[in-house]
């Protein structure tokens, strides 16, 4: 472990450990103490770091409130008020979104090069917004994008990004018949991809807006855009990551599902605990 303030790597572990049981170092260049968390998000956080990633996780996860999550940890005798969730939410959600992101770029296959993209609506701070999605063909998530506007710059943004995060140019695109979508389509990607306009093909990314809507309807919409936007992208990267089925309509038995979600929901948890 290099040392947080200098970036030495002459640095020696102290034999005493801190209040919560984290290890303490010592920089022999600068002189100066550490711990486990010094220098990261978790740094002076009264709270052990696996609490708080379990109260992040469980916050994108499940369709729980601030206030749930502070009443479930109170009957197990930890004490903190739903404005720490939020708190914590703000600083590990993005963590746990950059790197979930980062782990699929370039990992899709051939059935990944065909992608279905669609918007669902959101109201934030009284106002609807436009949540831009994507899927694949085999229903893995390609990206998501939170927009105030519906128009042609918003449509580009989102394909720039949704290119940025596979590290692929798609063969087949597959909207609604949104006029935006033909000329971003063709200065984003390029004029080689085929467009397809049809409804009835977007019928399993239409379903697939029910995780998130129905994630977001307990807590009545959102106060600013920036909380939205990073709620938003953390749930669907988590909720891609958890994911068992590999293809539509797979059929996955109960004990393969519950090995796969404790496997990667350690994967997350451990995410979250480095942070």
């Amino acid at each position: 472990m290099d040392c947080v303030c200098c970036g030495s790597a002459a640095v020696a572990e102290r034999p005493e450990r801190t209040a919560r049981g984290y290890r303490r170092f010592r920089c022999w260049d600068c002189r100066k103490q550490f711990n486990e968390r010094s220098g990261g998000r978790l740094n002076r956080t009264q709270y052990p770091s696996d609490v708080v990633a379990l109260v992040v996780l469980w916050r994108l996860r499940y369709r729980l409130t601030l206030r749930d999550l502070s009443e479930m940890f109170l009957l197990r005798g930890i004490v903190f008020s739903h404005e720490a969730v939020r708190d914590w939410e703000a600083k590990l959600a993005p963590v746990l979104a950059g790197e979930l992101r980062r782990r699929r770029r370039g990992k899709g296959s051939a059935r990944g090069r065909h992608w279905h993209v669609d918007e669902t609506y959101l109201k934030v701070r009284g106002r609807w917004c436009f949540l831009y999605r994507a899927i694949d063909r085999d229903g893995d998530l390609v990206d998501t994008m939170l927009s105030e506007r519906r128009d042609m710059a918003a449509a580009q943004a989102f394909f720039r990004s949704a290119k940025a995060a596979t590290g692929v140019t798609p063969d087949r695109v597959t909207t609604d018949g949104h006029g935006s979508y033909p000329r971003a389509i063709r200065t984003t990607l390029g004029r080689r991809v085929v467009h397809r306009t049809s409804a009835y093909k977007n019928n399993g990314l239409e379903q697939d807006h029910r995780g998130v809507k129905g994630r977001i309807r307990c807590m009545r919409g959102f106060k600013g855009f920036a909380s939205a936007e990073r709620f938003c992208r953390g749930h669907d990267e988590l909720r891609g990551f958890l994911r068992p089925r590999t293809r539509h309509n797979q059929l996955v038995s109960a004990r393969r599902r519950r090995l796969l979600h404790l496997r990667r929901a350690a994967d997350a948890l451990a995410i979250l605990e480095a942070a």
